[in-house]
């Protein structure tokens, strides 16, 4: 396993519960792993609860936010963080146990090959097997939407388990990108492929979470809808310009 130094972005509202089990479970696959808790204030305490965690382990950092920002605010806050110190890699990782631990190593391992490495629920070894069917469709359909708008070939857009190494965050235009829900990993891969960069897929088990509840709103899928358009005609402006 590659030796750079990584970090887990874990952007937490209301993650009292999970965070001190997510904690134990990350360093139990990868000890050497750091990770920046970067709370919106959460009223069931998390910031405090991380700030705790934080004090007694040097792997452990915290970012506190005012209020709630949305997803994508959360993680170009943390991935801004990471660039002003010396990490390598750079996960994104939900802090709930859909994004499971025990799948780090093979993230780190494909690192080696490509500049960012995504988690794919759609390609062979990957599932929602615990889903509703009515999940199941609305991801597939959102995946199928981006990837027939943008004509990328990737089987997962929508997931958030990423690993970037440093030179993809240091190139992507991160004050230009206008995603804040879900469709913000669209955007942040479909601007990676942009400038070259290689991506890479490892096959995941998204299990459903067990504690706490979901952050998916109407507006985050009208989001989603929309600003997939708006990146199609990117492209095509972009493509004028060539």
């Amino acid at each position: 396993m590659t030796t750079l130094a990584t970090l887990l972005c874990l952007p937490t509202y209301n993650e009292r519960e999970n965070l001190p089990l997510l904690v134990q479970a990350v360093h139990a696959v990868v000890p050497a792993v750091h990770l920046l808790v970067i709370d919106d204030n959460s009223p069931d305490g998390t910031g405090q609860l991380a700030d705790n965690l934080a004090a007694g382990d040097a792997r452990i950092h915290v970012l506190h936010r005012a209020k709630k920002q949305g997803l994508g605010r959360a993680y170009i806050a943390g991935f801004a963080w990471a660039l002003a110190r010396d990490y390598e890699l750079v996960f994104e990782m939900d802090c709930d146990f859909s994004h499971q631990p025990l799948y780090l190593p093979a993230f780190i391992d494909q690192s080696r090959h490509f500049d960012l490495v995504l988690g794919s629920r759609y390609m062979p070894g990957g599932g929602t097997d615990d889903w509703t069917w009515q999940r199941r469709l609305v991801s597939r359909a959102g995946n199928g939407y981006a990837q027939a708008l943008l004509g990328l070939p990737q089987k997962d857009l929508t997931g958030g388990f990423k690993c970037f190494h440093r030179r993809v965050l240091e190139a992507l235009p991160l004050d230009d990108v206008v995603s804040n829900g879900y469709v913000f990993q669209i955007e942040l891969t479909w601007r990676a492929v942009q400038l070259g960069f290689t991506i890479g897929e490892v096959p995941i088990q998204f299990p459903d979470r067990t504690r706490g509840e979901s952050k998916m709103t109407g507006g985050i899928v009208w989001e989603a809808m929309r600003n997939v358009w708006w990146l199609r005609l990117e492209r095509e402006r972009m493509a004028r310009r060539r």
